[in-house]
């Protein structure tokens, strides 16, 4: 996976000094999106597991196990280590990351009783990430001076642990803004400061807030959710999102579905139906299939109407691709998209079934959500989240006689460097019509 940082070992599928061939799977990873075996390259020993079954974090390129050729060189790697081989070297990012982490932790060579965090001058709510600022609030401390290891030099409620146990004494939450507040006043009045000469009173020092034993369990985020985490971020805040909704009604749509169930047999689920919608508008309206290269600064079409559907898993969301979804039909969709999401909830996807797409769907209608916002996957130009069908009363029903029609609100979240919001419009109005006249599909 082009994503992934760092895996885990989920079993170790060859003993130690167990054999195998070429195209064997020598152990199962767990990777950002999904489980994959590892296949023997050539045939061979396995002569020592480096790695054992489990361990998280494993940075891509890290040794895990050493093959031999021949079965009696296995013993000779029985007592093997990696410190035998040499130094791992990490990753450049890695490396600085664990230099600055050192650099802002090591204690001072010089014999003091305390050590003053260093003076920043930068806004501590921009420099302290959420965790950090609730760890030190919560201890009634001020970490805003200390160097951060975090992204853009922020401080991490890490940076503070590591601070705090390597004895640089932190201080009392209030202190430098009253400190700072009375020198300015001092000096406004042409007196020498005296703000440092007398103990700081703090109106409020949170450390004395009884603090609560109720338990409670911290929940490990799985690679797949990190990897969600990370790109959906970044897609909020570098893709400018614009959004536009319309109402479908559902009546004929829903009434092809029972012609075709009870006439052919065919089973379709709204959803498979609407992805064919999608699709076919996608095709009349090519402007919304595309992605923007931010690299080339262009709009680039795609080749093919690949829509994304997404799947929740135990792990996280997944969009398994529907290939060339335009040119299939009722049941050939139906069986793709039941076979994609049995095997994306078991984590038995290959790379190319959710690496791509030039379009996402996203159906929240079978849990009663009328209306939602999707976040755009990048580098896809558009999403579309669908709602649930809803009665609505007919304004053209005779008087004494109400009619009702089922309606389901659509709404597409669009990259605006991808398309404008007449290409969004046009869009929706032509997949409205392939909903709404659904004969159409059959065409």
């Amino acid at each position: 996976s082009p994503t992934m940082e760092s895996g885990t070992i989920s079993s170790w599928e060859v003993e130690v000094g167990g054999g195998f061939s070429a195209g064997d799977v020598i152990c199962e990873v767990e990777t950002d999106k999904a489980t994959v075996g590892f296949e023997a390259q050539d045939d061979g020993y396995l002569a020592k597991v480096l790695v054992e079954a489990g361990t998280d974090e494993i940075s891509v390129g890290h040794p895990i196990c050493v093959i031999t050729e021949d079965a009696p060189d296995v013993q000779a790697f029985e007592g093997f280590s990696l410190e035998d081989a040499g130094e791992v070297t990490a990753p450049p990012a890695a490396q600085e990351a664990e230099g600055s982490s050192a650099a802002a932790a090591a204690p001072s060579s010089a014999a003091q009783p305390a050590k003053q965090a260093p003076e920043r001058t930068v806004s501590s709510e921009f420099l302290l990430s959420p965790a950090a600022r609730h760890y030190t609030a919560s201890r009634g401390l001020d970490a805003s001076g200390l160097q951060g290891t975090g992204k853009g030099g922020r401080v991490t409620k890490e940076d503070v642990i590591k601070a705090v146990s390597s004895g640089v004494q932190l201080p009392k939450l209030g202190e430098k803004q009253a400190a700072s507040t009375s020198a300015s006043q001092s000096r406004a009045a042409g007196q020498p400061s005296a703000a440092f000469a007398a103990p700081v009173k703090v109106a409020f020092d949170l450390s004395t807030v009884k603090k609560t034993d109720a338990p409670y369990e911290d929940t490990a985020a799985s690679k797949m959710r990190k990897v969600i985490s990370k790109r959906l971020t970044e897609s909020k805040a570098d893709v400018p999102h614009f959004y536009v909704s319309m109402a479908c009604q559902l009546d004929n749509l829903m009434a092809l579905r029972s012609r075709l169930k009870n006439s052919l047999d065919i089973k379709v689920s709204v959803n498979d139906v609407l992805i064919r919608c999608a699709a076919l508008a996608l095709r009349d309206v090519p402007k919304v299939n595309a992605k923007w290269n931010d690299k080339k600064k262009v709009v680039e079409p795609a080749e093919a109407v690949d829509i994304s559907v997404a799947v929740a898993t135990p792990n996280g969301l997944i969009t398994p691709i529907v290939a060339g979804a335009d040119k299939m039909g009722f049941g050939s969709i139906t069986a793709k998209v039941r076979d994609l999401a049995g095997r994306a909830r078991e984590g038995k996807l290959a790379p190319e079934e959710y690496q791509g797409g030039s379009f996402s769907i996203s159906n929240l209608g079978m849990f009663d959500i009328s209306v939602f916002s999707a976040v755009i996957n990048p580098p896809q130009g558009a999403i579309m989240a669908v709602g649930s069908g809803m009665p609505v009363l007919d304004p053209t029903s005779e008087a004494g006689k109400p009619t009702f029609k089922n309606v389901m609100q659509v709404q597409l979240s669009v990259d605006r460097r991808v398309a404008d919001e007449a290409a969004a419009a046009e869009y929706l109005q032509v997949f409205k019509s392939y909903v709404e006249q659904p004969t159409s599909l059959l065409l």
